[in-house]
């Protein structure tokens, strides 16, 4: 069952796709979960903590397919990659909350769109957290400061194609998959 904070953020996802962030209020929202405004910021605090809460919810839909793809291939590290590229930009392409943050109609002058880009601090950190544990079963032969730097490319390449696809998903799986084999690979400096 959900809770209130869950019905808050998920009634916050569909306002700010049907009109965008800037749509989104706080009384408008507590009218449309039907519950009062203090509950509403009781649940998430300031606009800017549900923005916060919109946009992690999010993130854990993309990591949930990023550790299906790790599940579905643990023998094949690359493979896994390649998979949790793949999935993780075939949802992007058909999100309607990633699209409604980056056009400029719905709110790219908003808090949503700094979340993803400039003060994306903590979603990198909780992205390539997941992908770390993910890939440590796996025996790659890099020491853990040069595991972290090929980890840490891998996300910011996979989250850059997130924001601006630039191919097809299964191309772009490929293209990532490859480099990260090639650097996981490789034997460290």
């Amino acid at each position: 069952m959900a809770t209130t904070r869950d019905r808050v953020v998920e009634a916050a996802v569909a306002m700010t796709t049907e009109s965008g962030w800037s749509g989104v209020t706080m009384a408008a929202l507590a009218e449309r979960v039907g519950v009062s405004r203090q509950t509403v910021y009781n649940e998430v605090g300031s606009k800017e903590g549900l923005a916060e809460a919109v946009i992690l919810r999010e993130l854990a839909r993309f990591l949930a397919v990023v550790s299906e793809a790790f599940d579905t291939h643990p023998d094949d590290l690359v493979d896994a990659i390649r998979a949790a590229t793949y999935g993780v930009l075939e949802l992007a392409q058909d999100n309607k909350l990633l699209h409604a943050v980056v056009s400029a109609t719905h709110g790219a002058d908003t808090e949503l769109l700094p979340l993803l880009t400039t003060h994306s601090h903590s979603l990198l950190a909780v992205a390539k957290d997941v992908v770390t544990e993910r890939v440590s079963p796996y025996d790659v032969g890099l020491d853990g400061a040069h595991l972290d730097v090929a980890i840490d490319v891998v996300v910011r390449v996979v989250l850059s194609h997130v924001m601006q696809p630039t191919g097809r998903p299964a191309e772009t799986a490929d293209g990532i998959a490859w480099l990260a084999g090639r650097a996981l690979r490789s034997p460290s400096p």
